[in-house]
């Protein structure tokens, strides 16, 4: 039966078993089921309607046959429309008053007894609707039927993003800045509702529902064709391997970004398709290796990672030499000492329980058992790692520790973001906030995917090459990062350069000349050129540029104005490439008949030389 109009009928007057129980989710079958809430008004407001039908119908009918008397004193009776009529603006509350002549007193009796009846009637119904109202399924099917509605209107590409937690929220707020739009998919509806509740400039659609559920992905707008990509980012890393295959077949063509801590879970997913897996507890190993080979390519790694404004972080130099304590064995404790072990350090670990059998260097032990650290030798260690899943127990090692050898480098793992202040005043020398690294990795790679290309391949140039970096970036931007931008040499983002590429007479010393005056290098760093693939990290400024060049520059905003200007305006570009004068318009120069001629007032370095 697939009428509209059958289903209605066949739902109102034939009657079903009683509904269960509702659970706390909604279930969806699929995206088309959320247009069935009128549906489910008429199954619950079934009985209210047909009784108040009945009761109308019968004191139409009753009175239209009870005769009455006209102005004459003959016997009358009533049309059904007249009483109808009568009824609905009684029975209503309206009461007109309009009568066709005055009633008999039979007439005013069987009145009476429909007033009291419709009373009764209306009262049924509309404690029916209020319950109904108040009705767990039923709100959940208004609030699916209106962010389906919200998501099918989406007329830009957006990101579903599965899982609303610390990490989630600090994506949403910085895509939110950027413009991106994002659909939210969470099984909590205390974090749906802090999505409605946060200060958004946009409007970012919110489902209560299990994203390892197919159908409520696509509700969510999987199949949508603005869908640019899917974030795995819940804490069940279950549920993150079945948003990765659930985006791997039914969207291959889509970029899929998942978290998991499990090493298992990662192989597992990758053979899903390409999909970019994030462990936080891997990449805090990684950042802890390089934090002791390369300070300075750490100190900028963070920065980079922490986005626009963020400031200049303290340059940390933990010990190189010597033995580091483990405090907690598991998924994050192994990475650690794996990556530490891998450095060349050795190793103490603390774990309360034995694991697979014994192990060397593990003392079976609660770490805050003062003969647990004796054995552990805490004074004759150069750094302690307190990697438990717990963050009272992980304060307390940091604070016995810390009593115990005061020059300990310490690091530590925050589990839950409202420990964030007890972490902040115990003043780390290093502290791992899974949620945080995981955004922090995600917003580099989607927001500017050049800037992922340069971490990664920014180790690989060593600890004096990043020191000088930052010290550019400091002195011409301040110790605040700046805003981050990507330029594609062509036609729609640098017309004013495209017909002298072709002929290498740009180079990118004489782009970042300043259009007012070119005497002036504008306070712009060049970060990475990317051309055919091929990657240069801080390219010179005799670089000559090519056609379909892509360039990651670093500066701030009225900078990028005077660069912009360069690359659109014929005139800007002119001056700054040539130290030639044109006119602005096209016209004058047509009626000048004024020429560049390319060279002029350049040197080979592409730096600036004063006319003769």
């Amino acid at each position: 039966m697939s009428n509209p109009l059958l289903i209605f009928w066949e739902q109102l007057f034939h009657r079903r078993e009683p509904v269960g129980p509702v659970p706390a989710e909604a279930h969806i079958g699929s995206s088309a089921q959320a247009s069935a809430t009128i549906f489910l008004v008429m199954r619950r407001m079934r009985t209210p309607l047909i009784t108040l039908i009945v009761i109308f119908s019968v004191s139409v009918v009753g009175l239209t046959l009870i005769p009455g008397v006209d102005p004459e004193g003959q016997v009358a009776r009533l049309s059904l429309f007249e009483s109808f009529y009568f009824m609905s603006y009684t029975a209503t509350t309206i009461g007109f008053g309009e009568l066709p002549w005055p009633f008999t007193a039979e007439q005013r009796l069987w009145v009476t007894f429909s007033i009291y009846l419709s009373v009764v009637g209306w009262a049924y119904a509309i404690g029916s609707l209020l319950t109904l109202l108040q009705d767990r399924s039923f709100r959940q099917a208004l609030a699916l039927q209106r962010f389906t509605r919200k998501v099918a209107r989406l007329r830009q590409p957006f990101l579903l993003l599965a899982g609303y937690g610390r990490a989630g929220e600090l994506l949403a707020k910085d895509f939110d800045a950027l413009g991106q739009q994002l659909v939210v998919v969470d099984r909590s509806p205390d974090r749906v509702d802090a999505l409605e509740l946060g200060s958004y400039r946009g409007d970012i659609p919110g489902l209560v529902a299990d994203a390892a559920n197919p159908h409520h992905l696509a509700a969510a707008g999987l199949d949508h064709p603005f869908c640019a990509g899917v974030l795995a980012l819940t804490h069940d890393d279950e549920t993150n391997l079945a948003v990765t295959m659930t985006a791997a077949l039914l969207r291959p063509d889509l970029p899929v970004i998942s978290r998991t801590v499990s090493a298992a879970i990662a192989d597992r997913m990758h053979a899903f398709g390409t999909p970019v897996v994030v462990n936080p507890f891997d990449r805090f190993g990684e950042h802890l290796r390089l934090a002791l080979n390369a300070p300075a390519s750490y100190q900028l790694l963070t920065w980079l990672e922490a986005g626009p404004g963020a400031e200049l972080p303290d340059r940390g130099r933990p010990p190189t030499d010597g033995r580091w304590v483990v405090c907690g064995y598991g998924r994050f404790g192994r990475e650690v000492t794996g990556d530490l072990r891998a450095a060349g350090l050795e190793v103490t670990i603390i774990e309360p329980a034995e694991r697979d059998g014994p192990e060397p260097g593990v003392i079976v032990g609660d770490a805050s058992d003062p003969d647990v650290l004796v054995r552990a030798d805490l004074p004759g260690a150069v750094g302690l790692i307190a990697g438990t899943d717990n963050d009272t127990t992980n304060l307390s090692l940091v604070a016995t520790a810390r009593r115990v050898n005061p020059s300990l480098f310490l690091a530590a793992r925050q589990n839950r973001p409202t420990s964030a202040a007890l972490f902040e005043a115990m003043s780390l020398d290093a502290l791992l906030v899974p949620t945080e690294v995981v955004a922090h990795e995600v917003y580099a790679q989607l927001s500017t995917p050049m800037l992922w290309r340069f971490i990664q391949e920014m180790p690989a140039l060593g600890d004096p090459w990043a020191a000088d970096l930052i010290g550019r970036l400091r002195d011409n931007c301040g110790h605040a990062l700046p805003a981050l931008w990507k330029v594609k040499l062509d036609r729609a983002q640098a017309p004013a350069l495209v017909d002298w590429l072709p002929a290498d007479q740009v180079r990118l010393g004489a782009l970042l000349r300043s259009p007012e005056d070119r005497e002036r290098r504008l306070r712009v760093v060049p970060l990475l050129l990317l051309r055919d693939g091929d990657a240069v990290l801080t390219p010179a400024d005799d670089t000559v540029l090519a056609g379909d060049d892509e360039l990651l520059f670093a500066g701030r905003v009225g900078e990028r104005r005077g660069l912009e200007s360069t690359l659109v305006v014929d005139s800007s570009a002119t001056y700054v490439l040539f130290d030639q004068h044109l006119p602005s318009s096209w016209v004058w120069r047509r009626l000048s008949r004024k020429v560049p001629t390319p060279g002029a007032h350049e040197d080979r370095s592409g730096a600036p030389s004063r006319p003769r």
